[in-house]
């Protein structure tokens, strides 16, 4: 039928691919995540082949986004959270996204080596990526690489962003419940309330309570509760509930999960976990759209030509940037016709 959607012949590099990370190969998981996130032209089609065959067997799980300032201790709590998780039966994979320079465009992908025990764990699955300049403290592909873990086999994904800040709010849109990492005694935890990245949280942990940091850390969650009462709230009618833990030592760790766990029971049973994932996919597929979209822009030959001069008129200020852009988009949109004024 016309509406339904036809299965793709698999070219012959991918359909042993797709055969061993379903089988839960994690070196097959790994090469699978590299080849989705290749910006190379002629690996497109395979990436999109991969993607299509393993999304029918994309296990049901549940995806944790990890979010915070960095040294809040991210990676830490992960680590003691998976192995929590993977003693309660579960398989772990943990998606850590580290920043790439400006510069040189290259990462320091360390995530991986503060997670000791999940990076040698059989139930584990670590992949540290770069974000290779994209926004919202995740990479281009997180989504899709999501969806290649739980065809693994992998039933809890947990996706570590950045560390950024206010610009991570892309993560709330590829997660089913997130949690808002902050420390005591670090001037952030009412200056640090703002209402785009608090309203994203479902949980709040207060990390590093432990030693004579035990008082301050009782007190904010004070403060954050009181000031959380403001907040409107999320739209399964919750509002973020404020945890103390230490990842270091361990204490906090079981409550945290047994928190997140009742809460995803919770969602699937009054239908907003559906409605989320739904909600996830209308995103991904507004963000495909744009990535399509700048990718076709900057492969344009036209436009690249064009490009040059303008660059030459708005450094000389001759031409602003705004007509600069819109004669480029024009261009593009005519397929190289002259675009009008």
């Amino acid at each position: 039928m016309g509406g339904e959607l036809q299965a793709r012949p698999m070219s012959s590099p991918v359909q042993p691919l797709v055969a061993a990370v379903q089988s839960g190969d994690r070196g097959a998981l790994a090469r699978a995540i590299t080849l989705i996130e290749s910006t190379a032209e002629g690996q497109q089609e395979e990436a999109q082949a991969l993607l299509e065959a393993l999304l029918p067997h994309a296990r049901t799980g549940i995806r944790f986004g990890i979010t915070g300032i960095p040294g809040v201790g991210k990676s830490t709590l992960i680590d003691a959270l998976g192995i929590h998780l993977i003693g309660s039966g579960h398989q772990v994979a943990v998606l850590a996204v580290d920043p790439s320079s400006t510069r040189s465009g290259g990462s320091i992908l360390g995530d991986k080596t503060r997670m000791e025990r999940l990076a040698v764990n059989d139930a584990a699955f670590v992949r540290p990526s770069a974000t290779g300049g994209a926004m919202g403290g995740v990479t281009r592909r997180t989504w899709e690489a999501t969806i290649l873990c739980e065809a693994a086999g992998y039933d809890r994904v947990i996706i570590e962003t950045v560390g950024v800040g206010q610009s991570e709010l892309a993560v709330d849109r590829m997660t089913d419940l997130n949690v808002l990492m902050m420390i005591a005694g670090a001037g952030d935890e009412l200056q640090g309330i703002k209402r785009g990245i608090m309203e994203m949280a479902d949980v709040v942990v207060l990390n590093k309570c432990d030693g004579a940091n035990t008082k301050a850390c009782a007190s904010a969650r004070n403060d954050l509760l009181q000031a959380i009462q403001l907040m409107p709230a999320r739209s399964n009618g919750r509002r973020p509930y404020v945890l103390l833990c230490s990842a270091t030592e361990g204490t906090g760790i079981a409550e945290l999960a047994l928190h997140l766990e009742q809460m995803a029971d919770e969602d699937k049973t009054n239908g907003a976990f559906a409605e989320r994932r739904r909600a996830q996919w209308t995103a991904r597929l507004d963000s495909a759209i744009h990535d399509e979209l700048s990718m076709a822009f900057a492969r344009d030959e036209g436009v690249q030509a064009m490009r040059a001069s303008l660059a030459v008129q708005v450094a000389d200020g001759l031409l602003s940037p705004a007509r600069a852009a819109a004669r480029s988009v024009a261009l593009f949109r005519t397929g190289g016709a002259p675009p009008r004024e």
